[in-house]
């Protein structure tokens, strides 16, 4: 049976948005959730509800897996999203803002500030505001267009001599910040800068008045792909896709809802919205900048209690990193456990006179990358260094294209992916001369190589220098880079050309044992599943008798459509403190289980369309603890939900006396005891021996 897509990833958000909706977290953890929501819905206008409205546009007559044309999911996504936003709003206005109210923390209204403050933010307005200000004349022939996600304010303005009125935009900057804390507001206050800007937009029209203003947000289609054409020039293509989304047709047009219906038709007719397309809301727009409130420093109290990473057992700190890699394979479970031997062991490889060549796959990195210094360092040093970068990763295009030119112009081979599919493996490779021969060390990630989001994505690596490991990882580089096709690999699974395929024969293997009356399982964590031969696979199997059990953070467009399979599988979703992100399968194998890692989800755009590898975990210690994080999973009764047969979600409830488990919180235990574990062992072998 399946799930139309979209409105499983609506589902989704519905959960994220459901822990902003718990009362006994603290309050801007609440927030914080609130903000993801919207962020989220921002991309889901920008690329799904574009790509369909596209889709529409072009009379093609396509339609989902559920049987569903693109008209028909846009209206399903209208609805469902008019809910969710209305949830939105009435958890803003009904409960956290009377909580930030009450905290001191509640954006100010400037009827309620004194003269004196009034006065001052007049003044603060004029000095640091108004002048970066520029009105945009949107009633001429050729009206400017507005950028997409950005806060405007709309303002319709009357001559004074002759009653005559206009229309004009004014683009709030976005070096402008949003909660404006001016000294005379005190220590916690603020006011929402489109507040202050409305209040005193006057003084940048003289001589005319203004009947009626009101902040407006555009949101633009973002699903605009490269066009790669034979000879082209790759990056020039992609500055083009970027123009192209700045001046893309209008998906979403929010409004307050207080805006007056006559002005808010006019504003509709400027920004190409229809009424299908345009949500007024009960309160400020882009509430994902609510974040900053829980990311500023300071009222602890109502935050949750930070989680410092454990350093990881298996990593000696004294020892360089491929000292500790020779000694065995490494598994790092971050943010539990510091990703900070990951970004050690580049910076180690880029200034280690014995290495002779550093290569890697960069799909999206930190702002101010540590691996993209490394890197530039070692090609200066005149080492062989050669990275891939992926300038198609969605909305990272252009930090992508900066930290190319920044790699080039220090001397790195800079190769961007693979024509017609995107790369988004997470791979690195470093050459290594050892006792007159050379040895290769690999790194093998679920996530991205970004030292910022590894403090809040909960992603698997694994560092070895297993000699085939090695070798099919020289293999994978030299097929990306040299555009020669995925074959002839040891252990890697590589998609488009592996992984499927072989994913696809395990699914199979576990389905004949359960016909034969044997014990059969697959257990798979992963962000999201829609590809149709996994979910014909796993029907099959379901029918036939495996036991499945999937831990689906997103989109799950699949759920057993028979009796028996609905009595073999179990699906759930955790949404907790971080982002799920790593992707773990283990099939059964009669009792030996077979224990992968991967950087690609069941979907068809990473099995199919995209440049991916699947990584076994075959030392058997690291393997027990990959299929403890699943046991996890499926234990937790605090954070997880069951997805139904419909996409909706129903949180999973403590049974009996059963007692309370939360996976993140139990994986973040476990961290910090292995590593006290590793310490006193440390102690131990330091100590000198006393005979009794």
């Amino acid at each position: 049976m399946y799930i139309n897509r979209e409105i499983s990833w609506l589902e989704f958000n519905q959960r994220v948005l459901a822990q902003a909706m718990r009362r006994e977290l603290p309050l801007l953890e609440r927030v914080k959730f609130l903000a993801i929501t919207a962020s989220n819905l921002d991309e889901f206008f920008q690329v799904r509800v574009g790509g369909l409205m596209l889709l529409q546009q072009s009379g093609k007559n396509h339609t989902d897996l559920t049987g569903l044309s693109a008209g028909e999911q846009l209206e399903m996504i209208r609805l469902r999203a008019a809910r969710m936003v209305a949830d939105q709003y009435m958890l803003l206005n009904n409960d956290l803002l009377p909580l930030l109210q009450r905290s001191g923390l509640a954006p100010m209204s400037l009827d309620e500030l004194s003269e004196a403050q009034y006065s001052a933010l007049e003044d603060h307005f004029l000095a640091n505001v108004a002048p970066l200000l520029t009105p945009l004349a949107m009633e001429v022939e050729h009206p400017p267009v507005l950028p997409s996600l950005s806060i405007v304010l709309g303002v319709e303005l009357a001559d004074a001599s002759d009653g005559s009125t206009r229309f004009v935009a004014v683009v709030l900057p976005e070096c402008l910040p949003r909660l404006v804390h001016a000294a005379t507001l005190g220590k916690d206050g603020y006011v929402l800068l489109e507040d202050l800007v409305a209040e005193f937009i006057g003084h940048l029209f003289p001589g005319e008045r203004i009947v009626c203003s009101s902040p407006l947000r555009v949101t633009r289609n973002g699903d605009i792909a490269v066009a790669e054409q034979e000879g082209s020039n790759f990056a020039r293509e992609m500055e083009a896709v970027l123009v192209a989304r700045k001046f893309s047709d209008c998906v979403r047009l929010e409004l307050p809802a207080a805006t007056d219906m006559e002005f808010a038709r006019q504003i509709a007719t400027l920004v190409g919205a229809d009424e299908f397309s345009t949500y007024r809301v009960p309160g400020p727009l882009r509430l994902v900048d609510m974040s900053r409130l829980a990311s500023e420093p300071g009222h602890e109290s109502l935050k949750v209690e930070t989680w410092a990473p454990a350093f990881p057992a298996g990593v000696d700190p004294d020892l360089t990193m491929f000292e500790n890699i020779a000694e065995g394979d490494i598994l790092i479970h971050n943010p539990f456990e510091s990703y900070e031997p990951v970004v050690k062991f580049v910076e180690e490889a880029a200034v280690d006179p014995d290495v002779l060549a550093i290569k890697q796959v960069l799909y999206r990195t930190a702002k101010n990358s540590r691996f993209i210094e490394a890197l530039c360092r070692a090609a200066e040093s005149g080492k062989q260094v050669t990275v891939l970068v992926e300038l198609k990763a969605r909305f990272d295009e252009s930090h992508n294209m900066v930290q190319a030119e920044r790699l080039q112009r220090a001397g790195v081979q800079v190769v961007y992916g693979v024509k017609g599919f995107k790369t988004h493996a997470k791979i690195t490779l470093v050459v290594r001369r050892e006792n007159g021969t050379l040895r290769r060390y690999c790194h093998f990630g679920t996530g991205n190589y970004n030292e910022d989001t590894a403090r809040v994505y909960s992603d698997l690596s694994l560092l070895t220098c297993d000699e085939h490991l090695g070798a099919d990882a020289s293999q994978f580089f030299n097929s990306v880079t040299g555009l020669t096709k995925l074959r002839h690999f040891r252990r890697l699974y590589p998609s488009p050309a592996k992984m499927k395929e072989h994913l696809l024969e395990l699914i199979a293997a576990e389905e004949r044992r359960a016909r034969r009356g044997e014990r059969a399982e697959i257990r798979a964590k992963m962000n999201s599943l829609n590809d149709p031969e996994m979910m014909e696979a796993l029907e099959s199997a379901s029918a036939a008798g495996v036991k499945i059990w999937l831990n689906i953070r997103g989109i799950c467009c699949w759920v057993p459509s028979t009796p028996a399979g609905r009595a073999n599988t179990r699906i759930v979703s955790i949404v907790d403190r971080y982002l799920e992100h790593a992707r773990i399968f283990s099939f059964g194998n009669g009792g030996s289980p077979l224990v992968f890692i991967a950087s690609a989800d069941w979907m068809r755009r990473n099995l199919d369309r995209r440049v991916e590898l699947m990584v076994p975990i075959e030392n058997r210690a690291l393997a027990a603890r990959v299929l403890g994080i699943l046991d996890a999973c499926f234990r937790d009764n605090m954070q997880a939900c069951l997805i139904g047969a419909d996409g909706s979600s129903s949180p999973v409830l403590v049974q009996g006396n059963e007692p309370g488990f939360a996976m993140q919180q139990y994986l973040h235990g476990l961290a910090r005891q292995s590593a006290r574990a590793r310490e006193r062992a440390g102690r131990q072998t330091l100590e000198p021996h006393r005979p009794k």
